[in-house]
């Protein structure tokens, strides 16, 4: 099996291109944490997504974005100025936006109580079932 789940923020906008027979590609990384305290490092992890997704990640996403990626993990050679080179990616099969485009929603989120993983809490007269 091959599955990869990432959760993090993007470090750039995505760059959206389209190959010769017209499939939309955006290619993007996103920084995750890794470790805690004096430990703390940050992954930057590449990602690439296909045709609709990769439009849907074209036209909703930007620098700083929180989500959770996953997919599988592709590892490519190439060759760039006569050198052999690896890439590993995350080839994307789904993803979540974990925070609002909106910065004005975000704020309101935060005041909002959040459980240890990070799921808004509402009082029990407010769930409507």
């Amino acid at each position: 099996m091959n599955k990869v789940i990432i959760v993090g923020r993007l470090t750039r906008d995505p760059e959206v291109t389209y190959t010769q027979t017209g499939k939309a590609v955006a290619k993007f990384s996103v920084a995750v944490d890794n470790g805690f305290g004096e430990n703390k490092m940050v992954d930057y992890i590449p990602v690439v997504a296909w045709e609709k997704l990769a439009e849907v990640v074209g036209n909703n996403l930007g620098k700083g974005r929180k989500v959770l990626v996953e997919g599988r993990l592709q590892i490519r050679d190439y060759e760039k100025d006569g050198q052999k080179r690896r890439q590993a990616d995350i080839v994307v099969q789904n993803i979540e936006f974990l925070d609002s485009k909106n910065p004005a929603s975000n704020r309101a989120a935060d005041s909002s109580p959040m459980d240890k993983f990070g799921t808004e809490v509402f009082p029990e007269e407010e769930i409507p079932f």
